[in-house]
């Protein structure tokens, strides 16, 4: 029997509501030892799952930020060239060039700190997609067998492996080679019940009736087709504005106002005034 609530329970304990889908993957990640791909829209939560996962666990979280043009000195290690150019200056000519490529003077970046941190740690490698295919490349080492090979030094593998989590919010295809090194999970938008839910907890203090109208009015927006659909960091940021200023009735303008929050483009506002936003808003 998989212990769905044991990790449904860990990660409420740490402000993450979790659903069994959710908590059987964590269990799965647990058992197999494997790197977790979620994919998802922006703002589900993805991002959120490994920092939870990481708290949970009391683990530390190593994170790698991917973006266009990523690469092996950045990710993964570099030498310090400074100090072997000192050292190299002090030995004299004599000096064997294996002598300045040894621990000594290596760079560690996140994945090869990630492999060598005891406790292992979450290991979040943050929106992958952004990343070319060529640092999907430098990535399958790493996710098949928790190692890192350095032509000047061998291979450095593991002594426990990181949990490893990768995001993507699908803005390109990734490839099989990478997928099937991993487990995956989709996040979607929540449900009602479960965004109603972690509006609650996160900002208690506005009432539920208020709360119910922002699950309803984000969930209209996303359906639609915006360029940008509200994830749950903008359902909170507007649960936060509405809980400050809710003595106040909650008019047109009070609506517009705190919308900032939640329509990230111009598109999306001409898009929401064109529907009213009356429309969006029900109380």
């Amino acid at each position: 029997m998989i212990p769905l609530d044991t990790w449904i329970e860990r990660l409420n304990q740490v402000g993450y509501v979790a659903d069994e889908r959710v908590a059987a993957t964590c269990h799965l990640m647990e058992t197999l030892k494997r790197p977790l791909l979620v994919e998802g829209p922006a703002g589900v939560g993805k991002t959120l799952l490994a920092k939870a996962l990481a708290q949970s666990m009391g683990r530390p979280l190593v994170r790698l930020q991917c973006y266009e043009g990523l690469d092996q000195t950045k990710a993964l290690y570099d030498w310090n060239y400074p100090k072997q150019f000192l050292a190299a200056r002090v030995a004299g000519e004599g000096a064997a060039v294996e002598s300045l490529y040894t621990r000594d003077f290596l760079l560690e970046r996140p994945l090869l700190t990630a492999l060598r941190l005891k406790p292992a740690p979450v290991l979040l490698i943050d929106e992958v997609e952004r990343a070319d295919e060529e640092f999907e490349a430098l990535l399958l080492e790493l996710l098949g067998e928790f190692q890192i090979t350095i032509p000047e030094l061998g291979t450095i593998v593991a002594d426990e492996p990181p949990w490893v989590v990768l995001t993507s919010n699908r803005t390109r295809d990734l490839s099989d080679a990478l997928r099937r090194r991993c487990l995956y999970l989709w996040l979607d938008y929540p449900s009602p019940e479960r965004e109603l839910a972690i509006i609650h907890r996160e900002v208690p203090s506005l009432s539920l009736e208020v709360a119910a109208s922002i699950v309803g009015a984000v969930r209209r927006l996303r359906g639609w087709n915006l360029i940008k659909p509200p994830g749950i960091a903008e359902s909170l940021d507007w649960a936060r504005v509405l809980a400050a200023c809710e003595a106040a009735p909650i008019t047109e303008d009070v609506l517009r106002w705190t919308l900032t929050c939640v329509l990230k483009t111009q598109d999306d506002w001409a898009r929401v005034e064109a529907e009213g936003l009356r429309a969006l808003w029900t109380s």
